[in-house]
């Protein structure tokens, strides 16, 4: 299915101007502040878990905002859960006041490793010591994110835009290295922690890194590009997982949280932001989408569906923990493919590496750890 309008003349797909999405991807995010705590109101928070004494989950980012109430929620409820951070002493502090928090009872299963995603080596180095624990992996959360709103343009040592790395290329290498032991903890999940605003974003698989000047670069640009590639790469990642390998792949919108995340935006916008409570999520309310998407007994059914649908997209869970409809760019399946095959070159895995893990063969990546 490919809906996008394209041109008679050239073929190619039309893109509206930015000016345009910019109004419609801030109008949307508007909207979504002003009535998803009335959208969300059937919900309890926190969110209602499953016992999970059996489950293995890997959060990135889980020292803050979501990523922290996710992991916290995942502890509890009884999984075993992987801290995947940059700051480890921080981790360890939470470990030690959640457990502080129990007065006493059964200690939490939880473990720190570190993840940096502004180096691709780091997450080959990451990937690599999981997988030779040869332990299955039931549930991957990408959560970690970055949007430096007003921020000049910045580069990881890797060479590629930050909102582009830390919000996509990296989560992307991190799931597909993970394969073998996702595979193994079948039925499992891949979540990827997404936004509303990926429906004011484009893909120019010839200018991910906004450098050759077509597009002048500016935060809300990457960070909302960054956000739709992830669905596109992912809906392509869904289709490519044989029925065998029982893996369920997602993207979910936490809503608009009031996390930490304005830590990046101007004083003056800062300001505003923190006079808006009542209408933002807390990151507890925030954490539902992934926590339900990582838990809710239907979501295999639910995605199995979509793929025997032929359903473009994979599945999108809304702030609200209800399927939702992904931005009409990522129904687009051949720019997807394209977007699937560039990210693999720029993460250095050969365009066949899903297949190869899946068949238990070994994928060399070029950024691989020394």
């Amino acid at each position: 299915m490919d809906s996008s309008p394209r041109s008679s003349i050239t073929g190619k797909v039309k893109r509206t101007p930015w000016w345009m999405k910019s109004l419609t991807g801030w109008s949307y995010v508007i909207f979504e502040m002003l009535f998803q705590k009335m959208q969300a109101r059937h919900l309890k928070n926190p969110l209602p878990l499953p016992p999970l004494h059996d489950v293995t989950c890997i959060v990135t980012g889980s020292t803050s905002g979501i990523g922290l109430e996710t992991a916290r929620q995942l502890a509890v409820s009884g999984a075993h859960v992987v801290m995947a951070v940059r700051n480890q002493s921080a981790a360890h502090d939470l470990i030690m006041k959640w457990q502080d928090e129990r007065h006493g009872t059964s200690l939490l299963s939880v473990e720190v490793m570190e993840l940096n995603l502004l180096s691709l080596a780091s997450v080959v180095s990451f990937a690599r010591a999981w997988n030779l624990r040869s332990k299955p992996l039931q549930v991957l959360i990408n959560n970690a994110g970055i949007f430096s709103m007003g921020e000049p343009q910045k580069f990881s040592e890797d060479g590629y835009e930050t909102h582009l790395q830390v919000n996509f290329l990296a989560p992307a290498l991190l799931s597909v290295l993970l394969l073998p032991s996702i595979i193994k903890g079948s039925p499992s999940r891949i979540i990827n922690v997404n936004s509303i605003l990926h429906y004011m974003g484009f893909v120019d698989t010839d200018d991910m890194n906004f450098t050759s000047g077509k597009e002048k670069f500016n935060s809300a640009k990457a960070y909302s590009s960054s956000k739709l590639a992830q669905v596109m790469f992912n809906s392509v990642l869904q289709k490519r997982l044989p029925p065998e390998a029982g893996t369920s792949v997602l993207c979910v919108s936490p809503g608009t949280v009031h996390t930490n995340v304005a830590r990046d935006l101007p004083k003056l916008v800062q300001a505003a932001y923190n006079l808006i409570p009542l209408f933002l999520f807390s990151a507890q309310e925030g954490s539902r989408s992934a926590l339900y998407a990582a838990t809710a007994p239907e979501i295999p059914e639910y995605c199995k569906a979509l793929k025997a649908d032929e359903w473009p997209t994979c599945a999108y869970i809304s702030h609200d923990c209800r399927p939702t409809r992904a931005a009409i760019e990522a129904h687009n399946t051949r720019a997807a493919n394209e977007v699937w095959e560039k990210t693999l070159d720029m993460i250095g895995l050969p365009l066949d590496a899903v297949e190869k893990m899946i068949q238990g063969e070994e994928v060399m990546c070029k950024y691989r750890d020394s």
